[in-house]
C-alpha cells in the first residue's frame, strides 16, 4: 500500500474511529481509576511499526523493559518488512514477534483481525505504543484487550486526534531524543492516573548505549574481509569507506549526488577505497556517481549484502560510513566503525544514532527540520532540500581525512 494511501485511511478513518472507541471506553468505564500493571506482569507487547532505525533507538526501552519486569513475556509488533531487524538483534523470542503486512489494504486489514485476536488470548498485562500520533496504532492497543495501555498524547495540540482510551498517556516531547521519550513510556506503564503527565519518571541522561549486539565470531569476520577482498581487489591494503548517498522513502533526506561523488574523489585521490552502498534500487544512483567519481578505488556495493547481519560485518571491514539519514547510521552503531551523518528535514537532536562513533552534520538553515510528529512528515520543501545542498562537499572530506590519517587501526586486510 502506498505511503500517502496509508496517511490519509489515518487521519480521516482513523480518526472516527479513535472518537468511537472513545465514546464506547467513557461509557463502559465511567470514572474507574486507570488499571495499574503489576510488578509480576507475564505479557507485555510493543508496538513499533517505524522504519528499521527506530528499533535499534528503542534498545535502551527494551532492555529497560527487562530489568524492571523480569518475568514477562516481551511481545513486540512490527510491519512484516521490518522483522529482520528484531530477529537478527534477539530483541525477543521468535514465537513473540507479531507482524502486519501492509503490501495491501486487504492484507493489513486481515493481520490487524489476526494479531487482536491472538493478543487478546494471551491476555496481555500491558500494552506500549511506540508509535507518535498514528492512529490505527493506537486503535491496536485497545484491541488487544490490554488493561494497561500507554502511548503518546498530543494534549493540547490540535489536529493530531487519536482519541482518549491511551490510559497511562505522556505527552511527546519535541525537544527530547526519541530514546529517551521511549524509556519514559516504560516509566508509565506503573504512574498512577491518565493524566498526560509523567512527572514522576527517573531523570535521565541520553543513553550511550543501545544494549544491542551482534556476534560474530574472529573468523567469520576474518572470512568476510577475505571475500571482499577477492571481489573487490582495489580494496586490499586500504582503508574502505562506505557511502551511503540514498533517500530511501524520504529522497528529501539526501544530500546532493555531485556532493558525494566531490568527496569520493577526494577520499580516493588520499589513497583510500570507496564503496557505494544502498539496496538494488540505488543501482542507477551508484552507475550515476561512479561516472561522476572516475576512480578504480571507487567500487559499486548496491546490492552486495544479502541481509542485514552482511552489512553489519561490512561495516567490521571498513573504516567510514557517510550517510545519509535512515537506517545504515543506527545499524552502524552496533559494530566499531566511525559515522558521518546528514540531517535536515529532520533532525540529529531526536533521531541522531547513540553512542560516541557519530558526527552529525547539520546546517542549521531556519527551515530545518521541516518533517516531524506534528505534520504527520509531510515536508513543506518543494524538492530543493537547501538544508541539505548548503552543507558544503569540502568541509566534510576534510573531516573525514582528518579522522582516517588519525585512525591508528590498520587498513582493511593490512596485516599488523
Amino acid at each position: 500500500m502506498k505511503l500517502q494511501t496509508q496517511r490519509f485511511i489515518d487521519r480521516w478513518v482513523g480518526q472516527l474511529l479513535c472518537a468511537g472507541v472513545s465514546g464506547w471506553v467513557r461509557l463502559t468505564s465511567g470514572n474507574k481509576p486507570a488499571p495499574m500493571i503489576a510488578k509480576d506482569a507475564k505479557n507485555i507487547l510493543v508496538i513499533l511499526l517505524s522504519e528499521m532505525g527506530s528499533i535499534v533507538l528503542a534498545g535502551p526501552m527494551f532492555a529497560q523493559l527487562r530489568r524492571q519486569y523480569p518475568q514477562a513475556k516481551i511481545h513486540i509488533l512490527q510491519l512484516k518488512k521490518n522483522q529482520e531487524v528484531s530477529k537478527l538483534l534477539q530483541l525477543t523470542e521468535p514465537e513473540n514477534m507479531h507482524s502486519l503486512d501492509d503490501s495491501s489494504g486487504g492484507a493489513l486489514i486481515g493481520d490487524i483481525a489476526k494479531v487482536s485476536l491472538a493478543m487478546r488470548k494471551l491476555r496481555l498485562d500491558a500494552v506500549i505504543d511506540c508509535e507518535l500520533f498514528s492512529r490505527v496504532s493506537a486503535l491496536l492497543s485497545f484491541t488487544t484487550g490490554a488493561p494497561v495501555r500507554v502511548g503518546y498524547t498530543p494534549h493540547t495540540q490540535e489536529g493530531l486526534y487519536r482519541g482518549s482510551f491511551i490510559n497511562h498517556a505522556i505527552p511527546y516531547n519535541p525537544y527530547q531524543h526519541i530514546s529517551k521519550q521511549f524509556l519514559s513510556l516504560v516509566d508509565a506503564l506503573d504512574s498512577a492516573g491518565s493524566k498526560p503527565r509523567n512527572k514522576a519518571a527517573a531523570i535521565r541522561d541520553l543513553p550511550t548505549d543501545t544494549e544491542l549486539s551482534v556476534r560474530f565470531t574472529d573468523a567469520e569476520l576474518a572470512a568476510y574481509k577475505s571475500k571482499v577482498h577477492t571481489d573487490h581487489p582495489v580494496t586490499a591494503g586500504r582503508k574502505l569507506v562506505l557511502l551511503y548517498a540514498g533517500g530511501g522513502i524520504l529522497p528529501e533526506r539526501a544530500w546532493p549526488a555531485a556532493h558525494y561523488a566531490r568527496v569520493a574523489q577526494g577520499l580516493c585521490a588520499a589513497g583510500f577505497a570507496v564503496g557505494l552502498i544502498g539496496l538494488k534500487d540505488d543501482a542507477q544512483l551508484a552507475k550515476d556517481l561512479m561516472a561522476q567519481i572516475k576512480s578504480d578505488a571507487c567500487i559499486d556495493l548496491t546490492g552486495y549484502t544479502r541481509s542485514i547481519r552482511e552489512l553489519l560485518m561490512l561495516f567490521h571491514a571498513s573504516s567510514l560510513l557517510i550517510t545519509n539519514d535512515g537506517g545504515p547510521g543506527h545499524f552502524a552503531t552496533l559494530t566499531p566503525i566511525q559515522t558521518m551523518v546528514f540531517f535536515g528535514p529532520e533532525t540529529g537532536k531526536l533521531y541522531g544514532p547513540l553512542g560516541s562513533r557519530n558526527t552529525i552534520l547539520e546546517s542549521g538553515i531556519a527551515c530545518s527540520p521541516c518533517l516531524s510528529a506534528y505534520n504527520h512528515r509531510l515536508t513543506f520543501c518543494d524538492g530543493d532540500n537547501q538544508c541539505l545542498k548548503r552543507i558544503a562537499p569540502d568541509p566534510v572530506l576534510s573531516s573525514a581525512l582528518r579522522y582516517l590519517q588519525a585512525d591508528a587501526a590498520p587498513a582493511v586486510g593490512a596485516s599488523a
